[in-house]
């Protein structure tokens, strides 16, 4: 039996218990296709916890800032990035506290791609 099936959402290997609950309530109502609409779109904007935690660690070797643009903070990837990190202190907040802002991050686009599912619905 093919895994796929069952749980469209298996791939997301690092998924949080709040994700994929925040992912299962968005999609409870949609049809197949509407979920297999759903995760196309949000398997592709989601980020990986990993992928931040290297991108923060870079920023310890004077490109502060990385994992703060590919979260979509602009505003604070150019101030990490000329300040060096806030001086260390905010890019070593950000290594303990990588996981809360990709779930933040991740919540945001389930929320941005549930409604783009809804929209093509229409």
């Amino acid at each position: 039996m093919d895994m796929y099936q069952n749980n469209p959402y298996m791939p997301f290997s690092d998924t949080t218990p709040e994700e994929w609950a925040f992912v299962q309530q968005a999609t409870a109502e949609f049809d197949e296709n509407q979920k297999k609409y759903f995760y196309m779109v949000y398997s592709s904007k989601r980020k990986k916890s990993q992928d931040i935690l290297i991108l923060t660690i870079i920023g310890f070797f004077g490109f502060a800032g990385l994992h703060r643009f590919a979260l979509g903070q602009i505003g604070m990837g150019i101030l990490y990035f000329f300040t060096g990190g806030l001086c260390a202190i905010g890019t070593i907040v950000d290594v303990v506290n990588n996981k809360s802002l990709t779930d933040e991050y991740n919540r945001k686009m389930a929320y941005e791609s549930y409604h783009m599912t809804k929209m093509s619905a229409q």
